[in-house]
């Protein structure tokens, strides 16, 4: 009764964290997922600032975040079979190059295809540490709350990085120079993802796939899977509309500068409630989570619209914040369901591709529509992203109960 009573007091994330080998591989993925803040923000800021054009950073932006995703899963796959050393080792090289070539072309006023191709690169190349770090914490711990924990631990620490990130970002392309919040992103990317890599110890194990899983299935066939994948892309558009249009609604506010300061405060508020909720053990369905997260987060993000000043905006996206990670938690909580063991980092890996492909999709129409009626517009794109999320996810919401 007493060590009950002294488990339940025990903090759950120093607890977690605990676990050997976890503390390190967490901050070392934390270093290396630095870039999935910065590149799409600081490649919007570098080409706006350079080219003059919000559309063309939009579509730039787009190919590298879509190049990303499609790739990604790709990647994960390999990882599954191969072991992430072996994998992630080469990308790392490949991803410095794509940004470095990204870079110089841009201060060199070079075409924009040759942009495209440098941040398709550079995109392609970038290993999901997201899914990577899960597949660790799954392969550490086997108690079901506690890795409701690490999940959420992750979460909050994509969050940390969404605050962190594009501040960074902005401030270096604003104070410093329009590329450098590109360089630092490609400086962290290497530098945590070769850490990562040096872990050896908690790295998890490759796990050869049953006789009858046949030999290419797949983890996107699995039931249950195209539904979250087509509501987190509409997630993902949310995301990539946000970040194009509140850097279009600062400078016509004529404070640029704090674009990356109103995107952390949507971070934050995501990041309270992912600790919040992580701390406690939910016995509800996770799919009707799921669903009131998404329903949540469309009526948010619908408020941006009606936004008249930064502080207003700063404000709503606090708010509507505190529905992204715990949505979030629960969709990778459910694909841990879906998924069967030698396909976990894959499975993993498609949440974050289908939002960033959704952040592509996003960035492209707001950028487009940004040059042509204002940041305003921009926002409308966010606005129907996210009522998209909330109807697919509550129709298909019986689907994903019985698969789960």
């Amino acid at each position: 009764m007493a060590q009950d009573i002294a488990q339940a007091r025990k903090n759950p994330y120093l607890d977690v964290l605990s676990s050997p080998g976890a503390a390190a591989f967490s901050t070392a993925a934390a270093i290396a997922r630095m870039p999935m803040s910065m590149i799409g923000i600081g490649t919007v800021l570098m080409v706006q600032t350079l080219y003059g054009s919000y559309g063309m950073a939009g579509r730039v932006a787009a190919v590298l975040g879509l190049a990303q995703a499609l790739v990604s899963p790709q990647l994960a796959r390999w990882v599954d079979r191969r072991g992430q050393r072996v994998i992630l080792l080469p990308s790392l090289g490949v991803t410095a190059l794509g940004l470095a070539g990204l870079v110089v072309a841009g201060v060199l006023h070079a075409p924009e295809p040759v942009l495209w191709l440098f941040a398709a690169v550079a995109g392609a190349s970038q290993g999901s540490y997201g899914s990577m770090v899960r597949a660790r914490w799954s392969h550490t711990l086997r108690d079901p709350r506690r890795l409701h924990t690490a999940y959420s631990l992750e979460s909050a620490v994509d969050e940390l990085v969404y605050i962190a990130g594009p501040i960074l970002a902005t401030t270096l392309a604003t104070a410093v120079a329009a590329p450098s919040g590109l360089v630092v992103a490609a400086v962290a990317t290497v530098g945590g993802g070769l850490w990562f890599c040096s872990l050896r110890g908690t790295e998890p194990p490759v796990r050869p796939a049953p006789a009858d899983a046949g030999p290419h299935r797949s983890a996107l066939l699995t039931s249950g899977m195209p539904v979250l994948l087509v509501a987190f892309v509409s997630t993902g558009t949310i995301f990539g509309a946000t970040e194009v249009a509140t850097v279009a609604f600062a400078e016509e506010e004529g404070a640029k500068a704090m674009a990356g300061v109103v995107l952390a405060v949507f971070a934050a508020g995501s990041l309270l409630a992912g600790l919040a909720y992580g701390a406690r053990h939910w016995v509800s369905p996770a799919t009707r989570r799921f669903t009131i997260g998404m329903a949540a987060l469309a009526a948010g993000v619908s408020l941006f619209f009606l936004a008249n000043s930064l502080w207003a905006l700063a404000a709503v996206m606090f708010v509507a914040g505190m529905a992204i990670a715990p949505t979030i938690i629960t969709g990778n909580a459910l694909v841990q369901e879906l998924m069967e063991p030698h396909q976990l980092t894959e499975g993993l890996a498609w949440i974050g591709t289908a939002i960033g492909i959704g952040v592509s999709i996003g960035a492209s129409l707001a950028g487009a529509r940004v040059d042509d009626a204002g940041a305003h517009a921009g926002f409308l794109v966010a606005m129907v992203a996210g009522w998209v999320a909330a109807l697919v996810t509550f129709a298909a919401g019986r689907t994903l109960r019985r698969r789960a």
